[in-house]
């Protein structure tokens, strides 16, 4: 593939919109990378490459019927041009016998934008002696995945978006002898030794400490500290069917009881979609470009929701461009004043968690969600870490934990990458601090 996709992209374009018959609409959607894959086990290369690969989506719509069909993109025309008219021809083919769609959205706006956003990333070559030297004498395993994403969108009413960024992520795991694990992440755009080397640091800190005996604890509320990587976990599953607009609508989003003003949040709790980061793309799958900044709770208060055009022609209501699953792509949780080092002081005696594990919706209306805690976690007494814990699963509610239980966020925030790589390396994250508790349920 040519490592300059805009222009046979555009050209493509450009030959495909002529070709349309009366009353047809299209799109064409655009999703490609040339990433650097590094995997790691035992502080050892056990498999490395790059990957160079694009597809397109082709959707068609006329008579109020839809039809989409995906194909490799080369960015060569003479090779992917035959390619798009002969999906072009099985979609005429395959539109008449779908059912129709009362509630198809068709491209209307003629926006365009374009984002670029370069990065300063390890080459092929440094990878390797950039990334192990500081892993020497660890048992650890990790993906390296680092390189340009391209997302692109054109539509038959005019409506063309760019957007490309280079970005790196390292997701990786410190084992102690009996198997204990410390989990990490380092993300960015400009790969930096030292912050790389700080990142371990804190990790093989954490191991340390992990050697010791398992304190194993009862049931019961415990005073929690959740670092950053859990109070993102807990932020994602609002995508699962809170935040929705349609959820709220039929009936089955965790936060309906706030809407309804059954159940109440804390006033310290501030929740955004923040595109300002240049993290992810603005445009969603309907061309349309979503607001730099929405908020969505405030003091507390659920302001906006994630509404999709789809969900807009359905009840009649304003988009605020969410895609059409309605789930958050840039989020941001607002910081708040306790300083992180003060963390430990500030939580006393109690549970100290790094990492949670298989979040689930337990009872979704009323906002009650379930799941494991996992790696570094630890008791701590008098501000002191004292032993790891063993596994422990939590039931509890958000309108506990982010409403009368909340006693703080911390002042800082960390960004905690997506580090999905099935079929294409997923692009953002979630901006979050960590979180003081005063009680969090834990059930076995």
């Amino acid at each position: 593939m040519s490592h300059d996709w805009e222009i046979p992209f555009n050209q493509l374009v450009d030959s495909l919109l002529p070709q349309l018959q009366a009353k047809e609409q299209t799109k064409l959607t655009l999703t490609a990378e040339t990433s650097q894959f590094t995997r790691f086990n035992r502080a050892k290369v056990r498999q490395t490459g790059s990957v160079t690969k694009g597809e397109l989506e082709l959707t068609l719509m006329a008579s109020q019927r839809s039809a989409s069909q995906s194909v490799p993109f080369t960015g060569e025309k003479t090779s992917d041009w035959p390619t798009l008219l002969a999906a072009l021809a099985d979609l005429r083919t395959e539109l008449p016998q779908l059912p129709e769609d009362p509630y198809l959205v068709l491209p209307a706006a003629e926006s365009t934008s374009r984002d670029v956003y370069s990065g300063s990333l390890l080459s092929a070559e440094q990878v390797v002696p950039q990334l192990l030297p500081p892993l020497a004498g660890q048992d650890a395993a990790g993906l390296y995945a680092g390189g340009k994403s391209i997302r692109a969108y054109a539509d038959s009413a005019g409506a063309r978006h760019w957007f490309e960024t280079e970005t790196f992520t390292l997701d990786y795991s410190l084992f102690t002898a009996d198997g204990q694990a410390v989990k990490g992440t380092y993300a960015g755009r400009e790969w930096d030794d030292t912050a790389y080397e700080k990142t371990l640091s804190a990790s093989k800190q954490q191991l340390s400490r992990m050697a010791q005996a398992r304190k194993a604890l009862t049931r019961g509320d415990y005073r929690t500290f959740l670092a950053p990587a859990a109070v993102a976990d807990l932020v994602s599953i609002l995508s699962w069917g809170a935040i929705s607009e349609a959820a709220l609508r039929r009936g089955g989003s965790a936060l309906g009881p706030l809407q309804r003003g059954d159940r109440t949040l804390s006033n310290q709790l501030g929740l955004s979609e923040d595109f300002t980061q240049g993290q992810v793309p603005r445009f969603n799958q309907f061309g349309e470009l979503a607001p730099s900044v929405l908020t969505l709770i405030e003091a507390g208060q659920l302001k906006n929701t994630l509404v999709s055009a789809r969900t807009a022609k359905e009840y009649g209501i304003d988009s605020t461009y969410a895609e059409s699953g309605e789930y958050l792509r840039s989020p941001v949780l607002a910081a708040g004043s306790l300083p992180t080092e003060q963390g430990l002081a500030e939580l006393g005696t109690g549970l100290y968690v790094s990492n949670l594990h298989y979040l689930n919706w337990s009872d979704r209306p009323n906002g009650r969600i379930t799941g494991m805690t996992r790696y570094a976690c630890f008791w701590v007494e008098d501000g002191e870490i004292a032993a790891p814990i063993e596994n422990l699963r939590f039931d509890e509610s958000l309108y506990n934990f982010w409403g009368e239980r909340l006693i703080d966020f911390t002042r800082e925030q960390t960004f905690v990458p997506v580090v999905g790589s099935y079929g294409y390396r997923d692009l953002g994250g979630l901006t979050v601090p960590g979180m003081l508790v005063e009680g969090f349920a834990y059930t076995l």
